[in-house]
């Protein structure tokens, strides 16, 4: 740990000095498995730190090397791990199949792509960092599971025996017998290594005749359909033809189980992420492939331009005007990154930035259009007149021009509306508006949205525009 007391003190330097005690207790004092793919929103909440503070430090912790990103995609109804990488490169399938759930999904970064940290074992040596020799239960509970599921700390073992019938671990290359009592039930023999599954139907008369069961492991067979059988004896032939142990396990599909899945909390997902200045500033040219076109269902973006900025670099002079949008700039960024919101890029005077929710963005709109109006009473002048323009969204996340991008009609949208605003002006549609958070925020400040009369430029669909006061 010398060499991370160094590193602790590199940390203090970029990040909050609490936040920075608290990560260096957790990694000196926790169990091992609350080393593996911390859910940062939960350890915020946990020590009632602020969300962004909070993953601003672990994202310069792992630029440290103190910790490791783990990109996971996951099932959205069990919320298991289906695939998992060090990089968001790493989602490259257009299908994820959850055998649990027996459901295919296409990844979208909202809620199918969880992002969480594991200590690296240079700074401490974990369980989970040889995951083939973690018991059954903390295979499941470190690594099969997602953060999101809220699992029991101290009960844990209790809770699974009330759905598990029976459980086996299977070394690489060897075959076993599970021999077992079938009760009348839906049962699943689910091996959480190779992701594989076989339903069992166990309905009607009771025998007292052996069943047979051959489920062979290996990768590629899922074994989906479910199978009749009766209630009674039953032997499972399991053989294991991979190159690791797999956790083969009997369980009853019963109210205990899907309670247990049902227990979910917040966990940082890939569009929170890729929305974060801070992980943008650390990772800009290495979020994405080139190639890689990666869907959100919902983003809200936000643009700003100023007006009249010809005018004031003819006004003032070049070197003058320069200083003063550099000024407005670094406001901007620093309104945008408290707000949970990152810029994706300047055009000339103008700012793209993203929001994972539009009532950030609105936040952010609002203290935006204050701060330029605080920085033009402190000049004595009416240089900085800002036009904002919001609106939310699907859209792709792409790599253009070595940095991680956007891409779609939304965006295409956002940037119009900007376009309709005149100075001091916040123009937003009603996608924006419809978001509860969004209107529930407005509410709250005694701000009331004006309907706009206006068509965007280029847009065929009819989309609502409003004014915000």
């Amino acid at each position: 740990m010398d060499a991370a007391q160094t590193l602790f003190g590199v940390l203090r330097e970029s990040a909050q000095p609490e936040i920075v005690e608290a990560i260096e207790r957790l990694i000196k004092e926790a169990p091992d498995h609350k080393l593996c793919r911390v859910n940062v929103l939960a350890f915020a909440a946990g020590e009632g730190f602020d969300d962004e503070q909070t993953i601003a430090a672990f994202l310069h912790a792992c630029r440290l090397g103190l910790f490791d990103l783990s990109w996971n995609v996951l099932c959205p109804g069990c919320g298991g791990v289906l695939d998992a990488g060090a990089s968001l490169k790493s989602v490259r399938s257009d299908e994820y199949t959850c055998a649990l759930c027996a459901a295919g999904y296409e990844p979208t970064l909202d809620e199918m792509v969880e992002v969480t940290f594991t200590v690296n074992p240079r700074t401490r040596r974990i369980a989970a960092h040889n995951p083939d020799q973690l018991p059954p239960i903390e295979y499941f509970r470190q690594i099969y599971w997602g953060s999101g599921i809220d699992l029991p700390e101290g009960d844990l073992e209790s809770r699974v025996k009330e759905f598990l019938i029976e459980d086996l671990e299977l070394p690489a290359g060897e075959k076993a017998i599970l021999s077992l009592h079938l009760p009348e039930a839906f049962v699943i023999v689910f091996e959480p290594v190779t992701h594989a599954a076989q339903f069992l139907d166990v309905k009607g008369e009771a025998t007292t005749e052996r069943q047979t069961l051959t489920l062979v492991f290996d990768r590629k067979h899922r074994h989906h359909e479910a199978l009749d059988l009766r209630p009674g004896p039953l032997r499972i032939s399991v053989e294991n033809h991979t190159e690791v142990r797999t956790l083969p396990s009997v369980c009853i599909a019963n109210d205990a189980l899907h309670d247990m899945m049902k227990q979910r909390r917040p966990f940082l997902t890939a569009k929170r992420l890729l929305s974060n200045q801070t992980f943008r500033d650390i990772y800009q040219t290495d979020a994405l492939d080139v190639d890689q076109r990666l869907k959100i269902t919902s983003l809200t973006f936000l643009f700003t331009d100023l007006r009249g900025s010809t005018e004031l670099y003819e006004r003032v002079g070049d070197l003058a005007a320069f200083d003063l949008v550099r000024t407005h700039f670094g406001v901007l960024n620093g309104i945008v990154a408290a707000e949970a919101g990152a810029v994706v890029k300047t055009i000339g005077d103008a700012v793209m930035a993203t929001f994972p929710t539009p009532d950030r963005a609105i936040a952010a709109a609002l203290r935006m259009r204050e701060a330029m109006r605080q920085l033009n009473s402190e000049r004595g002048s009416e240089d900085l007149l800002l036009k904002i323009g919001i609106h939310e969204g699907p859209c792709i996340a792409v790599n253009l021009n070595e940095r991680q991008d956007y891409f779609g009609q939304t965006v295409n949208i956002a940037s119009r509306v900007q376009h309709l605003a005149t100075s001091r002006e916040i123009f937003t549609t009603g996608a924006v508006l419809d978001d509860p958070l969004a209107s529930s925020f407005l509410a709250g400040q005694g701000v009331k949205p004006l309907a706009h009369d206006a068509t965007l430029r280029g847009v065929t669909e009819n989309i609502s525009i409003y004014a915000i006061p």
